[in-house]
């Protein structure tokens, strides 16, 4: 007797054929850019395994004058370690910065399948070269240098290479929502790669870089054999970017004249069209002409790439520097353990989650991705402000106060990094031609690592001043990233004002219609 066809395949089965492809590339874009943070997380983690408190540790077993340091790991046994592990972030913050420019290019111009695959290939191997300085017994600075800069540069295949194909595959109505879920790959990976370097954190430091890396060249691999990168490939229904009725807002996203949920009323979550997939063949269709790649000056003319590039350098300015700064924060001013600490600045990332999710809806619901960041950027400055002034007088206090900023401050961050790039890509200046996606959104992200680098590193010089002065720093930095938007957003405005002085005129020549009929 055969048993039932088991649920989970009853339901792919019911599902059109477009919606399970678009499960496929959500699900494998989304473990890909996962095990790109996974593998970036292990060296804050090893850092204090590198230059430890040796005196907790009881006497030194080889009779050292420095007792203090003698179970460190050279080259990062001085007293100027720190600066040591600053020049290992930098390396790799302005590698990834530079490289981002011409990773997009490059993008465009090779296959996204074998592009990100091979790129997280050689991230698993300079990841994994990282441990194996402790197998090797490396101690010179700098191999571990050169080390974090190749690995800077590789990384920068990941985000616009999982960003296009997200955007070939999802039109525009869904695309905030979806794009606000799917990019807490972020912080699902920050989270993982803790926890998989702590396991070896203390015992073989090096094993906490080698894991991370053979899981992303693996991930690396299933990629390269299951992902697909545009719906045509296996003849599926092309993504309705732009309605026949959307008039171009000359910030970049485009404003429909009719409903704002017009564009959204033919779409589900994991549907592009009203159109039945059914009718399409499995095999792939090509296209009549390739259409060719646009250049980098292009990429920059696309109405909105440079507004939103510059606002998302001091988003992400605010961001990592919470990333890098938050856990002594709450060990200098509320005076936590190191665990707690660490425990409780995960929260900012749970309230980025719930942040991006918030952003993407929203603008999803309006139409007005710039004005979404707008707001809570305006939003984000006060309360910034508060949590430093009140953040830490209880414990109840001080984890609404992470997870409300956390949304504040990453939920632009997120919406410019995934929708409005892939809109960008997409923006009818275009003509239909999809081979922007990449290059937009490598000049976006590249623009906004610049704020990465810089961030921690303005935190490092102005901390020895004060924490307020710091928190004065991050507050400038959002006000600035909104002011940068202005032009978008009074684009957008006057969208609106527009569609309901339509709208009204629409409602009085309805009403003249139905009073001259009787």
């Amino acid at each position: 007797m055969r048993a039932a066809l088991a649920p989970g395949v009853r339901l792919l089965r019911a599902l059109p054929r477009d919606s399970r492809y678009q499960g496929l590339t959500l699900v494998l874009t989304f473990l890909c850019y996962t095990s790109y943070h996974l593998s970036r997380k292990p060296i804050s983690i090893v850092k204090s395994q590198l230059h430890p408190n040796c005196s907790a540790l009881g006497p030194n077993p080889h009779n050292d004058s420095n007792s203090s340091t003698w179970c460190s790991w050279a080259p990062f046994d001085g007293d100027n370690y720190k600066e040591l592990f600053g020049a290992l972030d930098n390396a790799f913050l302005v590698a990834y910065a530079i490289g981002m420019f011409i990773s997009g290019i490059f993008g465009e111009r090779l296959p996204l399948r074998y592009y990100l695959s091979g790129g997280m290939v050689l991230s698993g191997l300079f990841t994994a070269l990282f441990g194996l300085g402790y197998f090797w017994d490396i101690h010179v600075l700098w191999y571990f240098i050169v080390v974090q800069v190749c690995n800077g540069l590789v990384q920068t295949t990941g985000w616009p290479s999982v960003v296009a194909c997200v955007g070939n595959w999802f039109g525009k109505g869904k695309r905030g929502l979806i794009m606000g879920i799917w990019n807490s790959h972020t912080s699902v990976g920050n989270i993982l790669g803790s926890l998989i370097a702590g396991v070896w954190v203390s015992s073989a430091w090096g094993l906490s870089f080698i894991v991370p890396g053979i899981i992303i060249a693996a991930v690396g691999i299933i990629c390269f054999f299951f992902l697909v990168e545009y719906p045509e490939d296996v003849g599926c229904s092309p993504p309705l970017h732009h309605m026949a009725s959307d008039e171009e807002d000359a910030g970049g996203v485009t404003t429909n004249e009719k409903d704002p949920e017009a564009v959204t009323s033919n779409e589900g979550p994991l549907s592009i069209s009203g159109q039945s997939s059914t009718d399409h063949s499995d095999s792939p269709t090509e296209p009549a002409e390739e259409p060719e790649a646009i250049s980098f000056l292009g990429a920059l003319r696309i109405p909105g790439v440079v507004e939103f590039s510059l606002c998302l350098l001091f988003a992400k300015l605010v961001s990592y520097t919470f990333l890098y700064w938050l856990p002594l924060y709450i060990v200098n001013v509320a005076h936590f353990g190191a665990k707690e600490a660490g425990d409780l600045s995960t929260l900012f990332d749970v309230g980025g989650i719930l942040g991006g999710i918030f952003a993407g809806l929203i603008s999803d619901y309006t139409g007005g991705r710039a004005t979404t960041c707008c707001v809570m950027l305006v939003v984000a400055a006060p309360m910034l402000f508060l949590y430093n002034r009140v953040g830490q007088n209880g414990i109840g206090t001080s984890i609404a106060m992470l997870i409300v900023c956390g949304a504040l401050v990453n939920g632009p961050y997120a919406l410019i990094t995934t929708a409005v790039s892939a809109d960008l890509g997409t923006h009818e200046s275009l003509k239909g031609n999809a081979k922007a996606l990449s290059t937009v959104t490598a000049i976006i992200d590249g623009t906004g690592s610049i704020g990465a680098a810089l961030g921690p590193l303005l935190a490092g010089l102005i901390s020895p001043t004060g924490w307020n002065n710091v928190f004065y720093m991050l507050i400038a930095a959002d006000v600035l990233a909104c002011l940068l938007l202005a032009r978008v957003v009074v684009k957008e405005v006057r969208g609106w004002c527009g569609y309901m002085a339509r709208k009204r005129g629409s409602s009085v020549q309805l009403t003249e219609s139905v009073l001259d009929g009787k």
